[in-house]
């Protein structure tokens, strides 16, 4: 097989010299972008999504709907700012072929989309995306009614027939190695003939804050939705039958991709502000605040947006990571330049990500003279003095801004791969080299 040049090339990731300063316009969610894409193909009239995010998993999902049939026109505001995407339901249809790449959301959230169409639909990805569990998905939509040629992998590639409708109604899943799973059904279900009911039926449910951020959407755009939170039955989850609204919606900033620049501020005892962080969001990101402060900084959130600043010191935590598991690589990172140890638990299910992200984070880090243990359910880091060398990568974004931090503290870092950054953070290396003052 020939590799991508980009996946071969290295890049010197940047050293600070000093404190940072500096003010960083960060895109637009991508768990945002690309629930609101799914719930404006599912309406009943037109949307628009302001400032959506346009990464590789963005425009993975915008491709995808647009094979089948939805209208997705993109411009740009009157003043030349505020790119916007107007999304035009139609008649979903077959057959047609969806490549997910190897985004999450994409391969989760659409093949119950794919049930509605009037045809077949094939989905395929890259090589890791065969790796990533669909089993929830695959297995509940059957229950539903749903025809689904996988050959018995509960993995990717594989085909959706659809019908042009489903029952729907209620589905028992074990979601424990993802909370897409429940996003998923949740996301398609008003759509579903009899609504639909989750149940989950597994340990704990990892990353509770996404599985928040749908039913907000979900009720944002008109749909009736009863949560354990608002009295339900502890696990479960419904949705009403009913239309969709069409709405005018801004993309929030991704609070989960601040993360690199806030721990800039953090390890080198300088200041970043994040313009436009809301107020109130189901972003897990929004985590960071709390996090960070307790190892060593302080933040204020101001009408203008989030002012975060190291002290010069950083110390180790002990912290459950369970509902925000997409934060662990570069809260490790960051806990490899600490002055105690840290423990960071409850993300077991981050071997089924991109890469085996425990895995990858002690080999990596120890590489460059650290001390990190796997553990059962997350990592053990002993701080060490660094030295300079490869970071590998494995196509993983988060691996590739986890290496930019330890490269502002540990001369001679090299990211192998820091084009991967792009499936979530386009220009990346740019605002990272900005934001030095480069």
């Amino acid at each position: 097989m020939t590799l991508n040049p980009a996946h071969t090339a290295l890049w010197s990731a940047p050293h600070a010299s000093g404190a940072v300063d500096a003010t960083v316009h960060v895109p637009g969610s991508k768990s945002v972008t690309n629930r609101a894409l799914v719930l404006a193909a599912l309406a009943s009239e037109p949307g628009w999504l302001r400032r959506p995010l346009r990464s590789r998993d963005t425009l993975l999902m915008a491709g995808a709907l647009r094979e089948l049939g939805v209208g997705i026109e993109e411009g740009v505001g009157p003043d030349g700012t505020g790119e916007f995407w107007r999304v035009i339901p139609a008649g979903l249809r077959g057959p047609a072929t969806v490549d997910v790449g190897n985004a999450g959301t994409v391969m989760r959230f659409l093949p119950p989309v794919a049930t509605l169409a009037d045809g077949p639909v094939r989905f395929d990805g890259d090589p890791r995306s065969y790796e990533r569990p669909l089993h929830g998905v695959i297995d509940a939509l059957r229950a539903l009614g749903a025809r689904i040629d996988d050959d018995g992998r509960g993995a990717l590639p594989l085909t959706v027939h659809g019908g042009g409708a489903l029952e729907g109604g209620p589905v028992a899943i074990d979601a424990s190695s993802s909370s897409q799973f429940v996003s998923a059904l949740l996301l398609s279900g008003p759509r579903f003939n009899q609504g639909v009911e989750v149940r989950h039926t597994g340990t704990a449910l990892p990353s509770m804050p996404h599985i928040r951020m749908t039913v907000d959407m979900l009720r944002a755009v008109g749909a009736q939705v009863d949560t354990p939170e608002s009295g339900g039955e502890p696990n479960v989850w419904r949705v009403t039958a009913g239309a969709l609204l069409g709405r005018d919606l801004t993309i929030e900033p991704d609070l989960s991709n601040a993360q690199p620049f806030l721990a800039a501020a953090l390890v080198t005892g300088g200041k970043v502000t994040i313009p436009e962080w809301p107020a109130r969001t189901t972003q897990p990101g929004d985590r960071l605040r709390e996090i960070f402060t307790e190892m060593g900084g302080s933040c204020e959130l101001t009408d203008y947006g989030l002012v975060f600043t190291g002290s010069g010191a950083v110390h180790g935590i002990d912290v459950d990571l369970s509902e925000v598991g997409e934060l662990t690589p570069g809260i490790a990172a960051v806990a490899a330049l600490a002055d105690s140890p840290s423990t960071l638990r409850g993300v077991s299910h981050l071997r089924l990500h991109e890469t085996d992200r425990l895995a990858a984070l002690t080999k990596e880090i120890n590489e460059l003279g650290g001390d990190v243990t796997e553990t059962a359910d997350g990592l053990h880091i002993r701080p060490r003095q660094l030295h300079g060398g490869t970071f590998h990568t494995y196509e993983d974004h988060r691996m590739a801004t986890a290496g930019a931090i330890l490269g502002l503290a540990v001369k001679d870092v090299v990211i192998e791969n820091v084009a991967t950054t792009a499936k979530t953070l386009p220009d990346f290396p740019g605002l990272w080299t900005g934001m030095l003052g480069a």
